[in-house]
């Protein structure tokens, strides 16, 4: 009786932590809607309220007990493997734009720079760690400092409505070349990290990669292109088909995250590589049906609780002038290394000054997409507490950027000027012998 009491002591203490995590991110990322910045953020705002920063811990201690904890870490890992199948599928259906030269250049001096700034940077944070541990090390950070938040960008285009423009494209280009690029390194690190996986384990992922491509993409396709059974119409038909969907997509997600993991990869590879390959045909019945619901219930449900889990680890109470200083230095080699390498690049592609200036800061979004790399350097032990909570203030501030310089930079009077119907947007101009300053 007294087991069966704890239990539901347990469960009842759960329920209120979700609510209490859904409301406080529902209402800080409403507030920041207001104020014309993303959601994320007052997302990630509230994540480290609700975490050890305010009061010593006493409102983590209250509103989260230890016993919670795991299943709340459990809820986050599949809020983030959802989160990344989206990336995934989003980043497949990225277009070049018309701008196909530029984009690789830009995705070059996007990733390149940052990463090159941020190993260097990284060697003087090393302290106590050597060999393999510190090279590891630095290779996270410059990989850190070279991520852009694919969909925080994209919803930033989308509400400023540059979506139809060439800045629009060109952005979204850059954001899915560079971060397929980025995650590929992450990808390594985390292989090279885990001393206990053999490596033959590593090495299956290109079959599995094949498997995927092969096997797994075509059976997607037929299944998403499948008619309704017309001997039983109506809507009960269609509610069994995006049920069946539904359940496929979920135990493919669950089997190639888990197949990642064992691998020696981190699970939220497998969730990417799922979406990465998931089929063309049949794609608007697929997202019409199925993926809706996926993304509703992830955003409002499922991913609220990874930003309070992911500010379990920030805690910025004995933040000193030597945090300050750090967080500084830190700012300038993230937010110089990637605007730096992206305006560069653009200019070097004959892109107009403006418009460089623009694209570097929209490429400089980090916000969630950050956040789950640096939790997954803080879990396989590459980041300790104060530099994690450190970088977590380095997205935050890389993400209220666009926000808050972009109409400076590239005012609504000048996009109205770029912009087309989308069959033009690809030829609208952007190289400066064909356009105005």
């Amino acid at each position: 009786m007294g087991e069966r009491r704890v239990d539901i002591d347990t469960v009842a203490a759960l329920l209120r932590a979700l609510v209490v995590i859904v409301v406080v991110a529902r209402l800080l990322g409403l507030l920041c809607r207001r104020f014309g910045q993303p959601e994320v953020i007052g997302e990630i705002i509230g994540g480290i309220l609700l975490g050890p920063t305010l009061f010593h811990g006493a409102i983590t201690r209250e509103l989260f007990p230890a016993d919670i904890r795991p299943a709340l870490a459990a809820l986050s890992t599949v809020g983030i493997c959802v989160f990344m199948f989206l990336v995934g599928l989003h980043l497949a259906d990225g277009s070049l734009g018309g701008h196909g030269r530029i984009a690789v250049m830009l995705s070059l001096g996007s990733t390149v720079v940052p990463f090159v700034l941020g190993t260097l940077f990284a060697v003087g944070l090393v302290g106590d760690r050597s060999g393999r541990s510190a090279v590891l090390f630095c290779l996270f950070v410059g990989t850190a400092m070279s991520i852009t938040a694919f969909p925080v960008l994209a919803r930033i285009l989308t509400d400023r409505e540059l979506v139809d423009t060439p800045i629009g494209g060109l952005a979204l280009a850059t954001a899915a070349v560079g971060d397929v690029l980025a995650w590929s390194m992450l990808a390594v690190l985390v292989a090279l990290s885990r001393g206990d996986t053999p490596p033959w384990r590593v090495l299956l992922v290109l079959p599995f990669v094949a498997i995927l491509v092969g096997l797994v993409r075509p059976l997607l396709a037929r299944l998403a292109a499948r008619p309704p059974v017309t001997r039983v119409p109506g809507p009960v038909t269609r509610m069994s088909l995006r049920a069946g969907l539904l359940l496929t997509i979920v135990a493919a997600l669950v089997l190639s995250s888990t197949a990642t993991s064992w691998m020696g990869l981190h699970h939220i590879f497998g969730a990417f590589l799922l979406g990465a390959v998931m089929p063309r045909a049949g794609a608007p019945t697929l997202r019409a049906r199925v993926l809706p619901w996926i993304e509703r219930v992830d955003r409002r449900v499922l991913l609220p609780p990874f930003f309070v889990v992911a500010g379990f680890a920030v805690n910025l109470s004995a933040m000193d002038g030597q945090g300050v200083g750090l967080l500084l230095l830190i700012l300038l080699v993230a937010v110089g290394g990637k605007m730096s390498g992206v305006f560069g690049a653009a200019r070097l592609a004959g892109v107009t000054s403006r418009h460089s200036a623009a694209l570097a800061l929209l490429v400089n979004t980090r916000g969630l997409t950050e956040l789950i790399v640096l939790s997954v350097g803080f879990q396989i032990g590459l980041l300790d507490q104060r530099l994690y909570s450190l970088m977590v203030l380095m997205a935050l501030v890389t993400t209220l950027m666009p926000g808050l310089l972009l109409p400076l930079v590239y005012p609504r009077s000048r996009a109205s000027r770029d912009r087309r119907p989308r069959a033009a947007a690809a030829s609208a101009p952007l190289l400066e012998k064909e356009s105005m300053l």
